[in-house]
């Protein structure tokens, strides 16, 4: 009880602080997300081409992140950003893999369910879900969020059978009120319930609210607060990328990591 106590005072600390960023964040997101189509998220893009079509069978595994501002980038170089870090940590463990940074400045859960299907053009072995921040900070119906969710891991399970799949837990700010904030934050834990598959920790977890670790609008990591944000998911993104991960039951253990 003492620890549950904790977990939601910590929850509640870190959703006010998102409320105090929120504004900055959705303002931000919908003035990069035509430069991000064509810039961090391009990754992806440029992977999806004729010429990569063509691997050899003996290729790394390849992990996608689909997700928003924040793996993307919004404000860093590319070589920066969470995903490129968590590249650099697997290049020195000796994990072979290939990540692909999808991700999309003002992208809801709604924006990502439609674009799961170009995203998952090509072959993944592991997705990595992260999604639906802008829906808290536009006050979406967490109900909503979590039918997305779903969404978004069937999409994955149908276009990719192979492939892994991970969800990242997001909050919501807590401008709506707590009982809002309380249940946008078990959409997630019941849509990973729901579908069996990882639960990563809040991607934000000792980052948010860290003036140091974060830009000038208070939300957005800068590049320490990336190699946080990287450190944080290569714990849980790691066992996915084990030597038969990419063979196993894309149902996964349904395991949380925290």
């Amino acid at each position: 009880m003492r620890e549950q106590s904790e977990g939601n005072r910590r929850r509640m600390a870190v959703a006010a602080l998102l409320m105090a960023a929120g504004t900055a964040m959705a303002c931000s997101d919908g003035a990069a997300a035509r430069a991000d189509s064509t810039g961090a998220a391009a990754s992806a893009r440029a992977e999806n081409t004729p010429d990569n079509a063509k691997e050899p069978a003996s290729r790394a595994p390849r992990l996608v992140i689909l997700g928003t501002s924040l793996t993307a980038g919004l404000g860093l170089p590319p070589e920066k950003a969470y995903p490129s870090v968590l590249q650099a940590l697997a290049d020195s463990a000796g994990v072979p893999v290939r990540i692909v940074n999808a991700g999309l400045s003002g992208e809801t859960s709604a924006g990502a369910l439609r674009r799961a299907g170009w995203v998952l053009d090509q072959p993944a072995d592991v997705v990595v879900l992260e999604v639906g921040a802008n829906d808290g900070l536009r006050g979406v119906d967490p109900d909503s969020t979590y039918a997305n969710l779903l969404g978004l891991i069937d999409s994955v399970r149908t276009q990719q059978p192979g492939a892994r799949v991970a969800l990242v837990q997001m909050e919501a700010p807590t401008n709506l009120g707590p009982q809002y904030t309380r249940a946008f934050h078990e959409a997630y834990v019941k849509a990973a319930a729901a579908r069996q598959v990882p639960l990563l920790p809040f991607l934000l977890e000792g980052v948010a609210g860290v003036a140091a670790l974060n830009q000038g609008d208070g939300i957005h990591p800068n590049a320490e607060g990336a190699r946080r944000v990287a450190a944080t998911l290569w714990t849980g993104i790691r066992p996915l990328l084990a030597s038969d991960g990419a063979k196993a039951d894309s149902a996964g253990s349904g395991a949380t990591v925290r």
